[in-house]
């Protein structure tokens, strides 16, 4: 009988050990061959992401006095399977005014932050049926590709025409009198033909066979093989791609493949790996992990967008209206969201970091975020800055606004967010904003 594989989920900023149990929430033990594999994949990743993705952002090594090594995890969540079967699911730290929040409802929270990031595929999916507790992120997303192959497979698959050529009993098409010469000197009742036929051997069908085959070897999930396996039979005569990227630079832009374009989107997730940071090396099955501080951006501005009246304010992402310096124009400064109303501006900088409810070290707020703070209030001659940090239980369940402001007119404002009350939260996000551009 085959070892059933383990499965650890933890959060961002936890600590793995090597087999060594500390009494404390924070620390998990890890057998030694599974922390060996993780701790050969950092090192492996170190050498392979570029700067933008250092090493240091999403897991790192250290010794703790007592304890001897261990990884410290930074701010990425998602699922690493490592090549001995070992599943590690690590959720995001939120908190909720509940004292307990079960694993499942962190998961639910993530899945809806995901579907904010730009190009996630699943925008409209519901994943109120899902069964988080038995199914690892990868698995969800699995689940939801079959999803949608299963709906585009009941709208109709797109055909294509192919070109065929033969020696046949019928006519058909246009006659290749050179080969019909050539092969049919004795077999007078064959014409060698050629003929454009309908079928579905099109590039984007060959990329959902292979994309299938693809997820078929990853998942676990029985229910999900066999629905796989159903789907599959109706790809039986659709040829599979190794060139993967040659492929999906001769996909069709034609209007008429509209239906396609999501569950495309999945396709590249699969098979290129692409949407989210992900991450490979010899001790890593599979990789998949999000940076927090990117979601929690991208779900913010959404939901900010759609609930500011249109027609009265006018917000901007990632805005490079200006520079730290004009003369030459140097150090570009881009705030998270602008929020115009008329001529007047507020600058937002959404910030994953988890604060204290300690005035005297001025709540955690880093100094260097507050300098930068100071220069996007004064270059956007903002009415105000507004920090937006998650919520967490240090605080009363609904925190006062931390307000710094000098005798130059500069106004900070720290606003916390609960992401088990999301609606309530930005709710009362929109209602400063509107104080502030009065």
């Amino acid at each position: 009988m085959s070892k059933v594989a383990k499965r650890f989920t933890v959060k961002e900023f936890d600590i793995l050990t090597r087999h060594k149990k500390i009494d404390n929430d924070k620390y998990h033990e890890l057998d030694e061959l599974t922390f060996d594999l993780l701790e050969q994949f950092v090192l492996d990743s170190s050498s392979i992401i570029d700067d933008t993705e250092a090493l240091a952002h999403f897991m790192s090594i250290s010794n703790i006095r007592g304890i001897g090594k261990v990884i410290r995890l930074k701010n990425y969540v998602g699922l690493l399977v490592m090549k001995n079967g070992t599943e590690i699911e690590i959720l995001p730290k939120i908190y909720s005014y509940k004292q307990n929040q079960s694993e499942q409802e962190t998961k639910r929270v993530l899945l809806e932050m995901l579907k904010y990031l730009p190009d996630i595929p699943y925008k409209k999916f519901n994943i109120t049926n899902l069964d988080l507790a038995k199914n690892n992120l990868l698995e969800i997303f699995i689940k939801m590709f079959i999803n949608e192959v299963q709906s585009l497979v009941k709208k109709g698959l797109k055909l294509d025409y192919e070109k065929f050529e033969g020696n046949e009993l019928f006519y058909k098409g246009r006659l290749d009198f050179p080969q019909h010469i050539r092969h049919n000197l004795v077999h007078r009742e064959r014409f060698y033909i050629t003929y454009d036929k309908l079928d579905l051997n099109r590039i984007e069908n060959r990329l959902l066979k292979t994309t299938l085959l693809n997820i078929k070897s990853k998942t676990k999930n029985l229910r999900s093989k066999k629905d796989i396996s159903t789907l599959l039979d109706i790809f039986d005569d659709v040829d599979i791609i190794s060139n993967v990227n040659y492929a999906f630079s001769t996909i069709s832009n034609d209007r008429n493949m509209k239906e396609y374009s999501q569950i495309l989107k999945w396709c590249k997730i699969f098979l290129q790996n692409k949407s989210f940071t992900t991450f490979s090396g010899l001790s890593v099955a599979y990789a998949l992990l999000f940076p927090m501080e990117i979601v929690y951006e991208a779900y913010i501005a959404i939901l900010l967008k759609r609930n500011l009246p249109n027609n009265e304010y006018f917000l901007r992402t990632q805005d490079r209206t200006h520079y730290l310096f004009d003369d030459p124009k140097r150090f570009s400064l881009r705030p998270d969201l602008v929020i115009q109303k008329e001529n007047k501006n507020v600058v937002l900088d959404t910030k994953w970091k988890i604060l204290n409810n300690d005035p005297t070290t001025n709540y955690g707020i880093s100094q260097a975020d507050m300098y930068q703070m100071f220069a996007y209030h004064y270059k956007y001659n903002a009415e105000c800055v507004i920090t937006i940090y998650p919520w967490n239980n240090s605080f009363n369940e609904k925190p006062e606004l931390i307000r710094y402001s000098g005798k130059d007119s500069v106004t900070v404002y720290t606003f916390f967010v609960n992401l088990f009350d999301i609606d309530n939260s930005i709710k009362r996000l929109i209602k400063l904003l509107r104080v502030s551009m009065k």
